[in-house]
């Protein structure tokens, strides 16, 4: 799985949302992009399309800024990703669901159906919540603390 760095970028903001508002304050962009170094014209961007898919509120004025449309603890990363690029896993913009595949290659799609629920055991369970806590699944972090999980491939 790749996740860009827009993707990226959202997650982390949504994580500094949840960190500087529990209760709600609204928080300026200039004090999300500063802190977790995005650029702001980006970082206005990602708001926006966070905003468009209910994830986040906005405010405009001298007063305003932008705070978690919920509770943190009820958005989970996969939430995020999916505002920003769409479903965890697909195949050349296709479902695996979706795929028509045959002959030799038929049971290529039980593979990326299971690599879309691998992918999903880990992002619809870890919540900004969890990250802002430092206390992620305890299956997430045993899978995070499997030697070759760190190995680069």
């Amino acid at each position: 799985m790749r996740i860009s760095a827009k993707t990226d970028y959202a997650i982390r903001a949504a994580v500094e949302l949840a960190s500087r508002s529990p209760a709600g304050e609204l928080v300026k962009a200039e004090t999300v992009a500063e802190a977790q170094k995005i650029p702001l014209r980006f970082l206005l961007t990602i708001l926006s399309e966070l905003r468009h898919s209910g994830l986040v509120e906005s405010r405009r004025g001298q007063d305003g800024g932008y705070r978690l449309a919920r509770p943190a603890a009820t958005i989970a990363v996969a939430d995020v990703i999916r505002a920003i690029d769409g479903p965890l896993a697909n195949v050349a913009g296709t479902r695996p669901e979706a795929l028509e595949l045959s002959g030799s290659a038929e049971p290529l799609r039980e593979v990326w159906i299971s690599l879309r629920s691998s992918i999903r055991a880990v992002l619809e369970h870890v919540t900004l919540a969890d990250v802002v806590a430092r206390d992620l699944p305890g299956d997430v972090t045993a899978m995070a603390e499997k030697p070759d999980a760190w190995l680069p491939r």
